[in-house]
């Protein structure tokens, strides 16, 4: 999976509409994605309505891109493969910690009934909630604070997106998880991790790896 850091990106004389229909065949079809409602949303969302102006042309690009803080938007790849790994149905409550750009919210507001998101930085948090309100986005609900301590107010949560890197599973999201649910999170040192795969049932906790990934840090009281 390393080489998913490096393939080649889309054609910049195309269309956004052209490079977002490019993006789902070649970047997330042709390299294992399944799930054909998180194809379609992720062939909807307009990504280069969540990057700077400065990198809109490189809104397709197959990787993370900085949107200021020290802070990234993820892969397309990447995106894709976690969201599809909460196997949502449409009926979910879900956490997201690391808001970011928005993008990520926006695909998971799309696939879940309700999306609960959690953000450190409040510059961030507000610039993503004028980002999703302008695309009529009404199903999200954010939060500023520690991601590690996740959003205990409104556990238990069906699904848990985490878009940025722990040196362990915090327990508190293992605790606000729903019975049946699924936890994804980047789990390793600063620099690469492993994203693994949580499943809840009953007291039973089972872990997957399922890919390396690179991600900023969790800064919190159960990460770095």
């Amino acid at each position: 999976m390393f080489d998913r850091f490096f393939r080649a990106s889309v054609p910049t004389d195309m269309t956004f509409e052209e490079q977002r229909r490019w993006m789902v065949e070649h970047q997330l079809i042709d390299w294992g994605i399944h799930d054909p409602r998180v194809l379609e949303v992720m062939g909807r969302i307009p990504r280069e309505h969540f990057v700077p102006a400065s990198q809109r042309d490189m809104a397709y690009y197959d990787g993370a891109l900085p949107i200021g803080q020290g802070q990234t938007i993820s892969q397309p790849f990447v995106v894709a493969h976690m969201t599809e790994l909460l196997e949502l149905a449409g009926d979910e409550k879900v956490l997201e910690i690391g808001t970011g750009s928005g993008y990520q919210t926006a695909v998971l507001s799309r696939l879940a009934q309700d999306v609960f998101t959690m953000e450190r930085l409040d510059e961030l948090a507000q610039a993503a909630k004028t980002r999703l309100d302008a695309l009529d986005v009404s199903n999200v609900h954010y939060g500023v604070g520690d991601g590690s301590l996740g959003w205990p107010e409104h556990a238990p949560y069906d699904g848990i997106l985490v878009a940025c890197a722990a040196p362990q599973v915090p327990p508190p999201l293992v605790d606000q998880l729903a019975d049946g649910g699924r936890l994804v999170v980047p789990i390793g040192p600063r620099g690469m991790q492993d994203l693994i795969l949580v499943r809840k049932a009953g007291d039973d906790l089972t872990q997957e790896k399922r890919s390396p990934v690179a991600f900023v840090p969790m800064i919190g009281e159960h990460a770095w």
